[in-house]
């Protein structure tokens, strides 16, 4: 048994990777401020003798003994890392910070939940590990970028200078049950708006594409790059190398559920990626043979089975 910390834990990803933690027998130490994560999300998990559940912001110091941590702490939907930009900036690089330290105390092993959008808005496609990415550095998204981006630096620095145990993955666009329906991702923004028969909102012409891994797969691919011996430390893409347009997306839920919706187009953000699909070669690799399992149609019936019961 080993006992592991997950900050954002009461998250989407996050209380996906507790719940499988604890099944796998360890003991669990799940950390949340409840920015955008929720207690429901864990609320199956509190007669768990070995869940504990622990109200705390990663901004400010944690000490406790643990052997692993799973660092996910961050709103990761531009609603919500865009509503306060300090405060999403400050939970990126001084919850590294935190994390870093704390494991470099206790000698654990530490895993940075970084994110795709450290390639920006790429001007390689799809993107590779060794791409470093085309980001606006003033713009309204470069809160969350930028904060992501410094903290793998951070990371890479700790493994150097202070010989910290560290794993860092880059996550692509990931969905399945437990996604918050008003956090503006597009998977529930589309399957919220079809199951209230509202216009499905397509910013631009919905020919912009993304990489859709439902939410079991990276999981998967997150303990994986745990496990990895010390010689391995990433950056690794995880995500679904298929590739599939905003317009294709919404025309696939419309007919999952049966919507009378219909299809309206509002203008592009500023600085919204054009397209998006990882490279996952690294990960085969290293991982496992890890690729994702769960074909968009399978995972989108499941989310949307989640959406009918909790809307």
């Amino acid at each position: 048994m080993k006992r592991i910390l997950v900050t954002g834990g009461a998250g989407f990803i996050g209380s996906h990777l507790c719940e499988r933690l604890l099944n796998e027998g360890n003991e669990v130490i799940c950390l949340d401020n409840y920015f955008t994560g929720h207690k429901s999300n864990i609320a199956h998990l509190l007669d768990n003798a070995y869940f504990e559940l622990v109200r705390h912001d990663v901004t400010h110091p944690f000490f406790i003994e643990v052997d692993e941590i799973y660092n996910l702490a961050c709103p990761a939907s531009p609603i919500h890392y865009q509503y306060n930009p300090i405060k999403t900036i400050k939970t990126s690089v001084m919850g590294a910070i935190n994390m870093l330290g704390l494991a470099k105390r206790v000698n654990a092993k530490i895993l940075q939940a970084s994110t795709s959008e450290v390639y920006g808005d790429p001007a390689i496609h799809p993107q590779p590990e060794s791409y470093w990415g085309n980001v606006n550095p003033i713009g309204p998204r470069s809160c969350y970028d930028e904060g992501k981006r410094c903290a793998e630096s951070l990371f890479i620095n700790y493994y150097h200078q202070n010989n910290v145990r560290i794993k860092i993955i880059r996550i692509f666009n990931t969905y399945g049950p437990r996604m918050n329906a008003n956090d503006g991702r597009v998977v529930s923004n589309f399957i919220v708006q079809a199951l209230n028969n509202e216009d499905i909102t397509i910013y631009g012409d919905g020919k912009q594409t993304r990489s859709f891994q439902y939410v079991d797969d990276l999981i998967e691919g997150m303990i994986r790059m745990m496990r990895t011996d010390n010689s391995f430390i990433g950056p690794v893409n995880i995500g679904n190398p298929g590739e599939f347009t905003m317009l294709e997306l919404a025309k696939k839920i419309i007919d999952l559920t049966g919507s009378k919706s219909n299809i309206i187009h509002l203008p592009l953000p500023q600085d919204d990626p054009m397209q998006r699909q990882p490279i996952i070669e690294l990960a085969k690799e290293k991982l496992n043979n890890w690729e994702p399992r769960v074909i968009l149609n399978e995972g989108l019936i499941k989310t949307i089975e989640y959406f009918k019961n909790h809307l």
